[in-house]
Parts: structure tokens; C-alpha cells; sequence
């Protein structure tokens, strides 16, 4: 009867085991313990559910070298409580402020990445198949409320998760649905003994004074805040689970990877919903990979509006990273900067035939064969615009395949005069990355003959007098 509230809270544990696969038979886990309460009671909890499930645990401790004696105490009471439960015991020490002087970040964040760090390596040391943590309903509700106030989507208003994969282990926190008062209780009943953090009562931490000074002040207007905090999260879970798996199916049919970037079409896009929109431009930007936090939503916005816009046009936007997103035409891409300006000038000679030249950044090559003239079949070859057929004895060789240059004209066929290369790119929309991309080829006197898979020149026309003719081929 003493031990009944510990009791409920090891058969609460176990189910949500099962319910949320925290755990299978055999594995081997990793309890972080601080030597606060809620380790504490966790420690006794798993013991007791290890014996039944067959688990095998490692009790492991981070010396954060921030209190001085009262962090000595905390190590040497964690230790002697692992001997008493007859687990073994990992001890790490970490020196915080150093990192966080040389990493400039805060002190929560510096202490919780050391942690996790030592975590890490005790859990590779054991071969853990997880690392439990002690976080329960109240840290949830401190989370909550927290991204709350900064502004957080739903992935962020979901929380913690029960479970959550990093570094090929899985971090587990059984205590999710249990609340601190529970835990307090059961150290009383049962007589756990613990040890309090002073640092706990600073108000100089972000999550200390919202426990301390914001949920309190709130829960004069709800005095279940924290249960709608953790409902909130709940709820948001399992939406922001169900929105992924949309997102993901969406990226699968819309999105083609192309050199370390990504494309897509718009129309496709534009008749997604718009949560999937915006969840599709935020997946597409950590694939980059390009870190995108909860703050990056006016980017993912501009993109988005950019792309659903009725009026065709073209733009770019710096995501930043080296990174880019552009619209062309009917085309959204996101690509390296530093890609795009690596694609080099060239200039190839041809004399024999048949010849083949590989285009650089293209992915294609231009094929040139001599074909006999006189015959339909001979000059109906050029079907699209992918080939091109011109009288031999018309033209001046060697012929030349370049990368396109500033001012660069072209005679067209069925047009008096020339038009320069740069508006027939336009009004073929051809999208402006893909323009450099494209060679031209020209015969020895510099007349533009062809831009393969765009237009052909009016030089050197085929025709039933024609005794030799130049095939070529985009391929």
C-alpha cells in the first residue's frame, strides 16, 4: 500500500512502452540520470520493468563541471545508487563554460549538447539500442509553451516525442505522460531519496523562468494549463505525423533531385493544399541540405507565393548557404550558387565526320554524320528540334560547337534579318540556367547554323538538289 503510487507509475511506464515501442525484449538502454526526481524514480522504474522484459540497462551520469562540490555530491549519490540496483554505472565530466565560450553558444544549449554528446558515446560503447531520458508531462508543457512563444509551427507544437531516432539510437522518455507531482509522490512513498539542483531555481534560464514565473502567471486562467499544453501536443503529434507522410508522398510525384539541388513543376504544385505547400518547400530546403528552423517561414513563404503567382515570370531568391531558389517559367528549381558558376566556357573544332562532342554541364552530346542528299527519306530526317539537316557543299568548314557569347545573332528561317540568340531564348522560354547550357554551332565564316534542341539557322537549307548533307543529332 506504501508503494502504490510508484506501482501505478511502473504499469503506466510499461504500457506506454508497448503502446509507443519504446523498447523490445533484449534490448540494452542507456538511463540518463541527473540524480533530480525524475531520473531517480525513472532508474527504479525501468529496473523494475527490465526483470520482467528482459532489458538490460546502463545507468550514465554527466558531471557538467558548473556546481563545484554540490555536482561532485550529485555524481558520488548516482554512482552509489547504481551499485545499490546492481547496474552498471557510466561517469562522464564535461567542462560547459570552456565549450561555451569557444562555441558561443548559450549555456543551456552548450550543457545539453555535452550531455547528449556523452550519451552518445556510452550508448556506442554498450551497443544501446536507445537512451532513456527522464523528461515527463510538466518539461512537455514547459516546451510547448515555450515554442509557443517563438513563434513555432505544428512540428514544434508537438513537442518532445515519445521516441525520436539520432545517431542510429533511439531517444525514448517514458515519463512523457507523467506529471511531476506523481513523481514527487512516489519518491515520498517509497522512500527514493534524491537530490535537488540548485540551479533549478535561477531565473536566468529561458526554462526555468517559465516554470518558475510565466506557467504560474498563466494558470490563473486555466488552472490545467499544463494538461491542455500536453493535449496540445497530442493532438499536434499526430497531425504533424500525418502531414509528413502527405509531404513525403507529394515529394515522391512532384520533386526530381538533380545535382545536389531539387525541381519541381508548378502546376502540380499549385494544386497541393497550401499546408502541403509549405511543408513541401520546408522538406525540399532540409535536403539540401539547408537548416531551416521554425523562423525561416517568411522565406518558405516568398517561395511559395513566387511559385502559386498566375503571371509566368522569373525570379531568384537567396535562401542563403550558398543556396538559391529561382522560378523559370513554369519551373521551380533550387540550386548551389557556386554550381551554377562553375559551368565553363568551350570551344570544340570539327573537321571529320562523323563526330561526336560531349557538352559540358549539359549531360548531352551532339552527333554529326554526312548523309547522301537527293533522297525524301535523307531530308525528312530532321523531325524536331533535337536534329538538324544542312546542305554540306553550302557551308564553310571546319564547323565549331561553343558556349554561347554576349551578342551572339542568329539568321532565322522564314524571318528577314537576324535575331540575337538571347530572345530566341526568351521567346522559346527557355529557362535563363539552362541557357548557358546550350551550345551553338557555327561554320568557319561565324555564322550561327543551330541551337540544338532550340531553332536552326536559315544558312545552308537542304533541297532535292543537294548532294551531301550534314545530319546532326542532339542527343
Amino acid at each position: 500500500m506504501k508503494e502504490r503510487t510508484l506501482h501505478r507509475l511502473v504499469e503506466l511506464v510499461r504500457r506506454t512502452g508497448r503502446q509507443e515501442e519504446l523498447w523490445s525484449r533484449g534490448d540494452r538502454i542507456v538511463v540518463a540520470v541527473s540524480g533530480g526526481a525524475d531520473s531517480t524514480v525513472l532508474l527504479h522504474i525501468m529496473r523494475k520493468i527490465a526483470a520482467d522484459e528482459g532489458l538490460e540497462l546502463i545507468c550514465a551520469h554527466l558531471n557538467h563541471g558548473l556546481r563545484g562540490g554540490e555536482a561532485d555530491r550529485d555524481a558520488d549519490f548516482v554512482r552509489e545508487l547504481a551499485q545499490r540496483l546492481a547496474i552498471p554505472f557510466e561517469l562522464g565530466y564535461a567542462d560547459v563554460l570552456s565549450y561555451k565560450k569557444e562555441s558561443g553558444k548559450g549555456l543551456e544549449l552548450a550543457a545539453r549538447e555535452k550531455r547528449y554528446e556523452f550519451l552518445h558515446r556510452v550508448a556506442e560503447r554498450y551497443g544501446a539500442a536507445s537512451i532513456a531520458l527522464g523528461h515527463h508531462a510538466d518539461d512537455q508543457a514547459e516546451t510547448v509553451l515555450m515554442r509557443l512563444l517563438r513563434g513555432s509551427g505544428l512540428s514544434g507544437l508537438a513537442g518532445m516525442r515519445f521516441k525520436r531516432r539520432e545517431k542510429n539510437v533511439e531517444l525514448i522518455r517514458p515519463l512523457l505522460r507523467i506529471y511531476k507531482t506523481d513523481l514527487l509522490r512516489a519518491c515520498e512513498e517509497s522512500g527514493i531519496p534524491y537530490m535537488t539542483d540548485s540551479s533549478n531555481l535561477s531565473t536566468e534560464y529561458t526554462r526555468n523562468s517559465l516554470r518558475l514565473d510565466v506557467l504560474p502567471f498563466l494558470g490563473q486562467y486555466n488552472d490545467q494549463l499544463a494538461v491542455s499544453l500536453n493535449r496540445l501536443a497530442e493532438v499536434a503529434s499526430a497531425e504533424d505525423d500525418f502531414l509528413a507522410m502527405e509531404t513525403s508522398k507529394a515529394y515522391a510525384e512532384i520533386v526530381r533531385a538533380e545535382k545536389g539541388g531539387a525541381t519541381f513543376k508548378i502546376a502540380p504544385f499549385a494544386s497541393l493544399h497550401v499546408a502541403l505547400q509549405r511543408r513541401l518547400i520546408k522538406l525540399i530546403l532540409n535536403y539540401l541540405p539547408l537548416s531551416t528552423e521554425e523562423s525561416d517561414f517568411i522565406k518558405i513563404e516568398a517561395v511559395r507565393i513566387g511559385a502559386v503567382q498566375d503571371r509566368p515570370t522569373t525570379w531568384s531568391l537567396d535562401l542563403g548557404g550558398g543556396w538559391q531558389a529561382m522560378r523559370e517559367y513554369g519551373t521551380i528549381r533550387f540550386v548551389s550558387v557556386a554550381a551554377e558558376s562553375q559551368i565553363p566556357h568551350y570551344t570544340y573544332s570539327v573537321e571529320q565526320f562523323p563526330a561526336e562532342v560531349t557538352i559540358p554541364g549539359a549531360g548531352r552530346t551532339l552527333r554529326i554524320t554526312r548523309l547522301p542528299g537527293g533522297t525524301e527519306a535523307a531530308l525528312a530526317k530532321a523531325a524536331s528540334n533535337d536534329e538538324a539537316i544542312f546542305d554540306a557543299d553550302k557551308l564553310v568548314c571546319p564547323l565549331t560547337v561553343r558556349s554561347r557569347l554576349p551578342g551572339d545573332a542568329m539568321k532565322v528561317m522564314g524571318l528577314n534579318g537576324s535575331k540575337k540568340v538571347k530572345d530566341i531564348f526568351i521567346d522559346e522560354k527557355i529557362p535563363p540556367s539552362l541557357r548557358s547550357r546550350i551550345p551553338v554551332v557555327t561554320d568557319a565564316d561565324g555564322r550561327i547554323l543551330w541551337i540544338p534542341g532550340v531553332r536552326r539557322s536559315a544558312h545552308a537549307a537542304v533541297s532535292r538538289h543537294t548532294s551531301e548533307a550534314l545530319h546532326m543529332v542532339w542527343n
